[in-house]
């Protein structure tokens, strides 16, 4: 029995695997413990083992790696079309196994554990604002109940508690309000605290991380993204151009075609909400500096103003940039912002 391909379907206690021979037939079906896949595998001559990019995967991968196999990670949308008849886990892993053979099949490259630390570290804080911003709008709420409108703006808040809690301001609260917001207050500068220690820890990675600090130079990218950037790209040379990142990113526009007629609606939105958000964040922020200077990408900027709305124009820098992030990476340079010919 000579197994080319390896299909594993991962799951939290056990795994089902298919292995393919050279011409595709099925010549494996086994179900086991996860933690004796590694070991199954150890005895196998090197051969392709493929998985759905899932949670633990690229623990597992690194671990196949170091056996001399060759590890094929794919999106699950991209398997789901091979799953025969009804789903089950045995068929799961065939679909993930034939899927591998396809020569126009995408792969998801293998990341390190370092690139996962920073993206974990990335999803933790993620977590933490969100929870901030609950916290201040159940704050708000209840302050809003008690005839207090605070204006937008985690300043005013923190303001408006100051004077509500450390003043004889906010003695029309009954006591048991003033100790609740009080203690709602302090959750809120813990989590301040936190995220800022956070924010700390990108800043300093930026600066000693030279792909980082590389994107850095772009305008609109701060420590944040330059970070969640470079973890979750990895190998540049997984993208042959710059309109493929911009793809991966969900940044280009989603084709409707039907009789021939091409009608373009919106972005694909397609994989990371976090790293798309976070680049139209900083567009969005770039663009009053970039649209009053004397620069080629200020000139194309004023001219798709004049001609698109306002949100438009910030998802296209976002597109733009995420261009611009795959030349600096793949090219290995920083950002020269070119002047208008005179």
């Amino acid at each position: 029995m000579t197994i080319a391909v390896l299909g594993i379907d991962l799951g939290k206690n056990s795994c089902s695997l298919v292995g393919l021979d050279g011409t595709g037939r099925v010549v494996l079906r086994r179900r086991m413990r996860r933690e004796t896949v590694i070991a199954f595998s150890a005895k196998l001559p090197g051969c392709v083992v493929a998985m759905e990019a899932c949670c633990g995967a690229h623990h597992m991968g690194r671990a196949l790696v170091e056996q001399g196999h060759t590890v094929r990670l794919m999106s699950p949308e991209y398997v789901r079309p091979y799953v025969k008849a009804q789903k089950n886990d045995d068929r799961d892993a065939e679909a993930i196994a034939e899927a591998a053979t396809r020569p126009t099949m995408r792969f998801v490259a293998l990341k390190s554990e370092a690139q996962l630390d920073v993206q974990t570290l990335h999803r933790v804080r993620d977590q933490l604002v969100g929870e901030r911003t609950a916290l201040m709008n159940q704050v708000r709420a209840i302050l809003l109940e008690r005839g207090y409108v605070v204006a937008q703006g985690r300043a005013k808040l923190a303001a408006c508690l100051t004077e509500l809690l450390d003043t004889e301001a906010g003695s029309s609260l009954t006591a048991r309000m003033r100790t609740l917001v009080a203690e709602l207050r302090e959750r809120w500068q813990s989590l301040d605290r936190r995220i800022a220690a956070l924010d700390a820890e990108f800043a300093e990675q930026a600066r000693t991380d030279e792909n980082a600090r590389r994107l850095t130079t772009i305008p609109g990218i701060g420590a944040l993204n330059a970070t969640a950037l470079v973890a979750a790209i990895g190998d540049v040379a997984t993208f042959a151009r710059g309109r493929d990142l911009a793809a991966w990113l969900g940044l280009v526009p989603r084709q409707v075609t039907t009789g021939g007629k091409p009608k373009l609606v919106g972005i694909t939105k397609r994989g990371s909400k976090y790293l798309r958000k976070t680049l139209i964040q900083g567009a969005r922020a770039a663009m009053p500096t970039l649209r009053q200077g004397d620069t080629r990408l200020g000139q194309w900027l004023r001219g798709l103003l004049a001609r698109a709305h306002t949100n438009t124009a910030v998802v296209a820098l976002a597109a733009k940039m995420a261009r611009i992030v795959w030349a600096l990476l793949r090219h290995g340079r920083v950002y020269e912002a070119t002047a208008v010919a005179a």
